[in-house]
This record gives C-alpha cells, structure tokens and sequence, in this order.
C-alpha cells in the first residue's frame, strides 16, 4: 500500500466508472411477425472519445492528495487543507508536474525555447501552448523535398526534387 499504489488504484476505480457511466442499454426484440415475445437486451460502450473526453476534464480538475494513516488503514486525503475529499470519481495525483517551460536538468527538463511550433495550430504543437506565452519567430528554411511523384507500372513510384522555401516557427 504505497502512496503510488493507492493514487492507481483510485485513478483506475475513477477510469472505470467513466466508462460505465458512457455504456448505453441496446434491446433487441425476437417473435413471430414483430411480436416481442422475447427481448434480449445488452449493454455497449460509447465511442471511446466520449470517455476520453470526460477523463480529459476530469484530469483538468485532479485533486493533489497524500496518503494519511487512520486507525492502521492507509488513505489518500488532500494534500491542502480546505480542499474537498476526491470523489470516487475524480482523479488524483500526488506531486505537480515539473514546468515544462523552463529548463530544469536536475528532471531532465530541456524547457521549449528553440523548439519548433506550429503558428497556425491551438493543439498541444501550436505555438500558442508550446512557447509558454514568449511568443515565437520565424525563419524561412529551403529544403529540397519529393514532388509531381508518379506511378509507373508496375510497382514503382518516380518523383522529381523539387526546392521549397517553407516558413519555420521557433518558440522564443
């Protein structure tokens, strides 16, 4: 019963009921000419996207916790006074997560200066997110890449090199 182990076992107790909660009830009816002398029913996950979606928001809300001995049983508390108890629903953790922003090579923390972003994206890559609010710059590279490729038969595919100019984002 380690700290770890108890953080997992609630995490995948809290996993569990996302997805029973997400199942839907299917029934199908047997008889003669559309009677429903017998009804089979069964239960059906929901499209894995919709449980992820709810273990996204979830994590967003996670709740820092600690284990606590209480008459010899070990249990997870939160770590703050004035937080509530987690739900069985809810989702824990026990230490925050490193800023990843900035360097840090006592965690091996290399930070997301000079990294490459997309200018375009608001997802994980997009330079938005990834350059922690510096903003970002831009260098045109040339690279020389395949281009007006086409099959010949049989089983083969002939391309011609073609240089492009494209425009690169690097986090500040």
């Amino acid at each position: 019963s380690t700290p770890m182990g108890l953080m997992n076992l609630h995490n995948n107790e809290a996993g569990r009921r996302a997805l029973r909660s997400q199942m839907e009830t299917l029934c199908k009816c047997h008889g003669v000419s559309g009677s429903c002398s017998v009804r089979v029913c069964w239960r059906k996950l929901s499209a894995f996207m919709n449980t992820g979606n709810i273990l996204r928001d979830r994590f967003d809300g996670a709740v820092n916790v600690k284990m606590v001995t209480r008459r010899k049983k070990k249990r997870l508390r939160p770590a703050s006074p004035g937080i509530k108890r987690p739900s069985k629903r809810d989702l824990v953790f026990l230490k925050e997560s490193p800023n990843y922003c900035d360097i840090d090579k006592s965690l091996g923390v290399l930070g997301t200066i000079g990294r490459s972003c997309n200018s375009s994206s608001w997802g994980m890559e997009g330079c938005r997110l990834l350059c922690c609010g510096r903003g970002y710059h831009t260098m045109q590279l040339t690279v020389v890449q395949r281009c007006n490729c086409r099959f010949k038969w049989c089983c083969e595919v002939e391309c011609d090199q073609c240089t492009v100019v494209k425009d690169m984002h690097y986090c500040n």
